[in-house]
């Protein structure tokens, strides 16, 4: 179904996708686009994927982003190309599972399109974060300005405009909200499966609408965001109901990070 650039496996409701070019630093070329293309329609269809794990062989990168030495296929005309993430972006393709995204080594440039659509990022302690645009003279639009949902606005500033010369260390990107927790290496992906498989564990209707809540309140003021909340608990539990009796919800205390 895939190209060897991407692996896909679904086991107790969880997609596992593995981005397989560690040879080309997990950098995305035309295969791999496709790829996504058909994975994220077959998320989006497949009712017994509830979450999507995405993480990245070998130890060097998750993703460097575009595979320069290879590019990928961009139409003649400068009005008719489109953007690499109207492929690659899980949100872009009305994709409301949750995204859990494992990152090791490096994460630049386009693995933004991965990361700034992810709804839980953690990272390995050696993972670094940059976007090396502007040092090829390149503008910076795209990752930055989906960053710039995530982080505050002086963070993405400075990640966009210092370029090849600096590298947000894992540290740092806890600090200021880009992942939300930092393990070893060799622990990363079993850290990042049980995530996944306490959300599927949920309901999923449940899970979907508030995925989908979240992010779609982003394209709104706070009050219009607040005065649509309800529809979406509505279209969730159209009886008005919760779908687990409450009293069958075994009661556990989990110990923060």
């Amino acid at each position: 179904m895939f190209s060897k650039s991407v692996l896909y496996e679904v086991s107790d409701h969880v997609a596992t996708v593995t981005l397989n070019r560690p040879e080309a630093m997990n950098s995305f070329n035309q295969d791999m686009l496709e790829d996504f293309a058909l994975i994220w329609q077959t998320v989006k269809d497949d009712d017994d994927v509830r979450v999507v794990v995405l993480r990245a062989a070998g130890d060097r990168a998750f993703s460097t982003g575009m595979d320069v030495k290879q590019g990928i296929d961009r139409h003649s005309n400068v009005w008719s190309q489109t953007d690499p993430g109207e492929q690659l972006s899980p949100k872009l393709n009305r994709v409301w599972k949750p995204l859990v995204c494992a990152v090791q080594g490096m994460a630049a440039g386009g693995a933004f399109y991965w990361l700034n659509e992810a709804d839980v990022i953690i990272c390995s302690a050696e993972a670094t974060f940059f976007d090396p645009h502007v040092s090829y003279g390149l503008t910076g639009a795209v990752e930055p300005i989906g960053l710039a949902h995530r982080i505050p606005l002086g963070e993405v500033l400075r990640i966009a405009l210092l370029g090849l010369d600096e590298r947000l260390s894992a540290e740092r990107a806890l600090q200021i909200g880009l992942v939300s927790e930092v393990v070893p290496r060799e622990q990363l992906w079993e850290r990042a499966d049980q995530i996944a498989r306490i959300i599927a564990a949920k309901p999923a209707a449940a899970i979907q609408g508030t995925v989908r809540a979240i992010w779609e309140s982003l394209d709104a003021t706070r009050t219009q965001a607040l005065r649509t909340a309800l529809s979406y608990t509505q279209l969730g539990n159209p009886i008005g109901k919760a779908e687990v009796d409450r009293s069958d919800v075994p009661r556990r205390i989990w110990r923060l990070r």
